[in-house]
């Protein structure tokens, strides 16, 4: 299981190779939050998200005679990005399985980072059955994109960046919101900040129809979501939380919040105008949540993760002309 020595032994893996990436804040958006708002950044992370962390910690924490093997992983993009970029600077190869679907950018970016690219039909064939059969013929390790102790440790140290900043910002006490797929940043962040900073609690947030975790934890259970895509916020569609994640999701976490697409389009325009960052939409839920769901939040203070920027052309813009 993770755990905040696995975190602290992450960051020291992760240091100088990693961006401290800045908490950032503005008037404007604090008006319309009704709130102190702070946005951590990680869309300025190497790779364009968080996921370059955890990558680089379950690469880097592998016994070097299995890493020489190289890894394989799946996903729609920022943990694809996030391994292959890391498996590229341990020069060992990689080989990442995308849904056909994910955005063209992160394709792109993910066989520039020099992964082998295997597209597969999300809704037809079974990524886990592919990646089974492709590790078993070339000896691949397996990195999953969240139910792995590896890699919440890495997307942890978000949290302790986000505990010293706060603190140097005179912040004792906050929630912090964080967009939710599988459960790997928020799970990583809710135990690093249990350890660094009690004052603050977590929040998943989540794109409507596919709030899975939200509901998990108003159940006590695992639930799955009906539909398997339909939303823009591609990065964070997932079926269920992990079976490591949840645990701690359901002990330290608060209850959940759920924006809408055309929340995550908004806040991804503010953030553009207000504080001059580029933000995916599954890595705007949470200031979407932050500045249109205040009946939600309980404290003054709240702090957002931007957690991705890889954004294609087109969505970007279709942002900007409804909303900036």
């Amino acid at each position: 299981m993770a755990s905040i020595e696995m975190i602290v032994a992450a960051r020291a893996r992760l240091r100088g190779h990693a961006r401290r990436t800045p908490l950032l804040s503005s008037p404007f958006l604090n008006e319309i939050a009704g709130r102190r708002l702070f946005v951590k950044a990680e869309c300025l992370q190497h790779s364009g998200s968080f996921k370059f962390r955890g990558g680089w910690s379950a690469v880097s924490g592998l016994d070097p005679a299995v890493r020489a093997k190289g890894v394989i992983a799946f996903s729609s993009g920022n943990h694809a990005q996030g391994v292959a970029l890391a498996a590229k600077l341990h020069n060992v190869p990689s080989v990442v399985i995308m849904p056909s679907d994910a955005p063209k950018l992160k394709i792109a970016n993910t066989r520039a980072f020099g992964a082998e690219v295997v597209l597969y039909d999300r809704v037809n064939e079974d990524r886990d059955e592919i990646g089974a059969r492709l590790s078993a013929e070339r000896g691949l390790t397996l990195i999953k994109p969240f139910d792995e102790p590896l890699v919440i440790a890495g997307q942890g140290t978000t949290g302790l960046e986000i505990s010293e900043q706060a603190e140097e910002e005179g912040v004792t006490s906050a929630e912090v919101l964080v967009p939710c797929g599988g459960g790997g940043l928020t799970s990583g962040i809710a135990l690093a900040l249990e350890a660094s900073a009690p004052g603050f609690r977590v929040r998943p947030c989540e794109p409507k129809d596919f709030d899975d975790t939200a509901r998990s934890l108003a159940s006590g259970r695992i639930e799955r979501n009906v539909a398997i895509s339909g939303s823009i916020c591609d990065a964070i569609v997932t079926p269920q939380p992990g079976n490591i994640t949840f645990p701690i999701l359901k002990r330290l976490a608060g209850a959940g919040i759920v924006v809408t697409d055309e929340e995550a389009l908004r806040a991804m325009a503010l953030a553009f105008v207000r504080l001059k960052i580029v933000v995916e939409p599954g890595g705007a839920v949470a200031l979407a949540a932050a500045l249109f769901h205040g009946e939600a939040l309980e404290s003054d203070t709240v702090v957002a993760v931007t957690s991705g920027g890889n954004v294609d052309a087109d969505i970007f813009a279709m942002a900007l002309e409804r909303f900036g």
